[in-house]
């Protein structure tokens, strides 16, 4: 590959550019805080946390009808993880929207995947304009969005770093900030200053009084070869190995792949602390800027952000799903199976799902991670699972449990095809509810209708299989001594899991 990202010329007129503006969405992390809705394997950017859409879909979308004097791409970047790849090729697909989906083979924090980002677009376009939003943010004023991010795209067309500040309402002590300076110009823009970390409450305080400081959004606008060269001048560590796993890319389906050998060696670093903290130095090459953002920002990173930013009645609540609420305050409730009951509470926090139910002080919620650390301590799949999980065939819902069995009720959609594999450790029992299955059996194949059962043994191998045009419900009945859902060797898979 031909990386040519050193040798752009200046364009100072975003109008009169050609360079392609690109949603770039950084799609990692666990959102510990979150818990219970947010598990390692169904993170808090694929919830529905302030509407239907997930916070990812709604990322997705927030730069459509961005003014027609920026070219937009018609498909977004989103960089993620293996683990969640194929949840957020169905999410994408159940929303309508056009993306690529680069994958990281392990994560490395936001510089790497930043890097990998800019790399695939300088590959395939040359340049672009980067509007990096990370997939976990909210933003409640969408127009007010697009108007800053259009202010912040003429600015990197002039090739500059650009950050999107937020002005404080408040003193936050857990947020970032930055120290902005005086006026560029005109168009909105402020000098950089400086980047400063989480404050303790008397440093944020003094922070807000002075109005030279607004929080960090973690929000840039960029372009791809100036990125490139701040990260191989900054972290030369960073950019080789990018470069070099990049190489090694290959693409299958939906995704594009880089060499995960080569990538094994790349540094763990943010992108503030590889590049925006020191392109702010007078001496360092790189022009940046601020721009304000006023469009309702938040990172909803624990219970009382996603309070914070949600509609309330008059008595301060907020509620999802089957919520009763009397004589409450201030209480944030949320409901995903069952009816949940919330009698003379103030400020608390309650959130029910099939297998756990958190109940919390607002002021105390940012402890929720260690629970967390706890359940995994003890090795509970609270931690990494719901009860429901998705798979790219389809979901399992795991309905009961003791010692030496589990019940499952397993969906598969249309076409279908669960891993040719075999278990050590127990047997299964599959009964069809609804549609009809393909099965697998050691030689044997054959069809099983509604109402009709078979038994894999111990050992077996074995796979199953919608072949018919309407969902494939089954309920399966796991017996041994170890039911882990590591216990499984795969022969074959359709998805690339082998």
């Amino acid at each position: 590959m031909n990386i040519r990202h050193s040798s752009f010329d200046v364009v100072t007129d975003a109008l009169n550019t050609n360079l392609q503006v690109h949603a770039v969405i950084p799609a990692g992390g666990s959102g510990t805080r979150l818990w219970p809705l947010s598990r390692k394997e169904f993170p808090k950017q694929l919830i529905g946390l302030v509407g239907d859409d997930s916070l990812l879909q709604l990322t997705a979308k927030r730069l459509q009808g961005l003014a027609s004097s920026h070219p937009l791409a018609s498909a977004s970047l989103i960089v993620c993880g293996e683990e969640h790849r194929f949840m957020i090729a169905e999410q994408l697909r159940k929303a309508d929207i056009r993306a690529r989906i680069l994958l990281e083979p392990d994560a490395r924090n936001t510089a790497p995947a930043l890097t990998l980002a800019a790399l695939s677009l300088v590959d395939e376009h040359d340049d672009a304009i980067m509007v990096v939003m990370p997939a976990d943010h909210a933003i409640t004023d969408n127009a007010a969005f697009q108007e800053s991010v259009s202010t912040a795209i003429r600015y990197a067309a002039d090739n500059r770093i650009v950050a999107l500040g937020i002005v404080p309402t408040r003193a936050e002590t857990g947020y970032g900030y930055i120290k902005v300076g005086a006026d560029l110009d005109a168009q909105g823009g402020r000098r950089l200053d400086s980047f400063v970390e989480k404050p303790a409450r008397e440093i944020a305080e003094r922070y807000v009084d002075s109005g030279q400081y607004w929080w960090n959004s973690g929000l840039f606008v960029l372009r791809a070869s100036v990125w490139l060269n701040a990260i191989e001048k900054y972290e030369p560590g960073i950019y080789a190995a990018c470069v070099n796993a990049f190489e090694g890319q290959s693409k299958d389906s939906d995704f594009q792949r880089v060499d995960g050998d080569r990538f094994d060696a790349c540094p763990s670093q943010s992108i503030d602390y590889a590049v925006m903290e020191r392109v702010v130095h007078p001496d360092s090459g790189f022009a940046t800027a601020v721009v304000p953002l006023s469009a309702g920002w938040s990172d909803v990173g624990s219970w009382d952000a996603v309070w914070d930013v949600m509609p309330k009645d008059d008595s301060g609540n907020v509620s999802h799903g089957r919520v009763m609420l009397e004589g409450a305050n201030n209480t944030y409730a949320h409901s995903e199976s069952r009816l949940v009951a919330c009698v003379g509470t103030d400020d608390l926090v309650v959130v029910e799902t099939p297998d756990a139910v958190l109940v919390a002080n607002k002021s105390a919620v940012q402890d929720v991670k260690a629970v967390v650390a706890r359940i995994r301590s003890e090795a509970g799949t609270e931690a990494t699972y719901h009860r429901k999980v998705y798979r790219p065939w389809g979901y399992y819902d795991s309905i009961d449990a003791d010692t030496n069995f589990q019940v499952k009720r397993i969906v598969v959609k249309p076409g279908g095809v669960l891993s040719l594999q075999m278990h050590h450790h127990r047997a299964e029992h599959w009964i069809v509810v609804k549609g009809t299955a393909r099965v697998t059996r050691g030689k044997e194949s054959f069809l099983l209708s509604e109402n009709q059962s078979t038994y894999i043994p111990l050992g077996e191998v074995h796979r199953l299989e919608n072949p018919g045009k309407t969902p494939l419900a089954m309920i399966e009945v796991q017996s041994g001594s170890y039911l882990g859902e590591d216990d499984i060797v795969r022969f074959e898979d359709t998805y690339g899991r082998s």
